[in-house]
């Protein structure tokens, strides 16, 4: 006998708020250094190594470990998985504020990577736990996607803000108050979930996931500053090496930290495809309108990110109406290929940019990044709805490390042609380092007299422009392509019932594995 799922109240949609304040501050903690970065030099005195590793640990230790998080709250429980992120997240932030050294503040950096890697399964998770029906879990995934989406942006602004008023440990504290609140009402509102016959943790899976992981993050995200370097090729193919093995445990040890049958969800696979490629036509974009804004129109840093926040008002309106289209009949296939749709033409008014497109550029990125969140969290429903609740927490991890894998593949693809166009185009009377890249090139200029600096500038802005619009057309041919396969590959799936999925769960479970 089918029975309808419990509807969400009030108790459930004020979670989800208390959910959403860690949310969007681990989103924000990808950005939120950008304007931190000069007085933490001048204060802490870095190496240029140790700088970098201020910057990057977060978002490696992070990837690193979110497969690891979703198995293990499946395990112990989300609910207590996510306040012990939530412990660690603010005793990190209390650290990294009132760091004395570059090494202390790497550490600290390192151990909120670790709490945001708990905090983000965790959360996504929970709203599959609490919100049972589907038309209520759509409404609250697209909200987590777009809170998510906009994190990244409000950061940085939150950081000139907050550095410009106060000193650089400011981007820290600001993260305690959530933390101290998740902690208090976490217990009160959020319901415990876990795995209720999870098997033993598979130990050996979490050095095999992280040397998966790392290595190809890593060199996907320095290939489009260094170019095809040795070493990042070297480090792709060792990364890729490991994930072989980590797929060939997964399919044959009897409890797996991932285990496959997920795969077999019905949508989680085109789902989890889908979704990387949208995080690839996301990040690839952000690569280039940061520069552009900056080094093509001269706005300061802290300019180029409040204009950066106009494209936001298209990003919030976006999941609420995909939502919307789908409860009320839409195909969600053909909602989802719409939003890729979207993305595409986004980036085709990008590919329309001239060297003064200020106006132009927002509303290609306005563009873009709606239909992308449309296909996010549609995607996300698809894939959560796919998966017994049991296995939330890794199919949430694993969603969430496509991502990353999308957003860094998306940076060094259209990078790397972004840079071979601006090569190309540049003279050949140029200065070497100015034939590199657009800093380099306008570094050289400010050291040339007159009329020769203001040339080369020139010429320089001119060819990231001409490079911004190659990769703008190559990005926009992979949505479209993503649309393709969208439509192809959604057109028959539906939203199980949560009797099915609860049926689904026995199958899954690891004696049924």
């Amino acid at each position: 006998m089918t029975t309808n799922p419990s509807r969400a109240g009030r108790r459930e949609w004020t979670a989800l708020v208390v959910l959403m304040l860690p949310l969007l501050l681990v989103s924000m903690d990808v950005s939120v250094l950008y304007f931190a970065v000069p007085e933490i030099s001048a204060d802490l005195e870095p190496t240029g190594t140790q700088q970098l590793w201020i910057f990057d640990i977060y978002g490696f230790v992070l990837a690193g470990l979110l497969m690891t998080m979703g198995a293990l709250g499946d395990r112990i429980g989300r609910r207590r998985l996510l306040l012990c992120g939530a412990a660690a997240f603010g005793a990190a932030s209390l650290l990294a504020a009132y760091a004395q050294s570059a090494e202390t503040l790497i550490v600290a950096r390192a151990v909120l990577g670790i709490g945001g890697a708990t905090l983000m399964p965790s959360t996504m998770a929970l709203v599959r736990t609490m919100f049972t029906d589907p038309r209520q879990r759509a409404q609250a995934i697209g909200l987590w996607s777009g809170v998510m989406t906009g994190g990244i942006a409000l950061g940085s602004v939150m950081s000139g803000l907050l550095v410009e008023h106060f000193w650089w440990g400011s981007v820290f504290l600001v993260n305690l108050p959530a933390m101290v609140l998740l902690l208090v009402l976490g217990p009160l509102l959020l319901p415990e979930s876990r795995n209720a016959s999870p098997g033993r943790f598979d130990l050996p899976s979490v050095p095999l996931s992280m040397a998966a992981v790392l290595p190809v993050v890593y060199g996907l995200k320095e290939l489009p500053s260094e170019g095809w370097n040795v070493r990042y090729v070297v480090s792709i193919t060792v990364g890729l090496l490991f994930a072989a093995l980590f797929v060939h445990r997964q399919r044959t040890t009897a409890s797996p930290m991932i285990s496959p049958a997920l795969f077999r969800g019905h949508g989680f696979t085109p789902a989890l495809t889908l979704n990387t490629l949208s995080a690839f036509g996301m990040m690839g974009s952000a690569l280039f309108t940061t520069q552009y804004l900056q080094s093509v129109l001269g706005k300061s840093a802290l300019e180029a990110a409040l204009w950066s926040l106009l494209p936001s008002v298209l990003i919030g309106a976006a999941a609420p109406v995909a939502a919307q289209l789908v409860q009320r009949g839409a195909e969600r296939a053909h909602v989802v290929t719409a939003g890729f749709v979207i993305s595409a033409c986004g980036y085709g008014l990008l590919a329309l940019a001239g060297t003064d497109s200020l106006w132009l550029v927002l509303a290609a990125c306005g563009v873009l990044a709606a239909g992308i969140v449309v296909v996010m969290s549609l995607l996300t429903d698809l894939a959560l709805s796919s998966v017994p609740v049991d296995r939330a927490g890794s199919a949430s991890a694993l969603l969430e490390t496509g991502t990353e894998f999308g957003g860094a593949l998306g940076m060094a693809a259209l990078g790397s042609i972004g840079t071979a166009v601006y090569r190309h185009a540049m003279p050949d009377t140029a200065p070497e380092p100015a034939r590199e890249t657009l800093g380099g090139a306008l570094a050289v200029a400010d050291g040339l007299p007159g009329r020769a600096g203001d040339a080369l500038a020139t010429a320089a802005r001119a060819a990231f422009t001409d490079g911004m619009r190659g990769a703008a057309i190559a990005g926009a041919l992979l949505l479209l392509v993503a649309a393709g396969i969208a439509v192809a590959g959604l057109r028959h799936i539906r939203v199980r019932p949560e009797t099915e999925n609860a049926g689904q769960a026995e199958e899954l479970s690891p004696s049924g594995v």
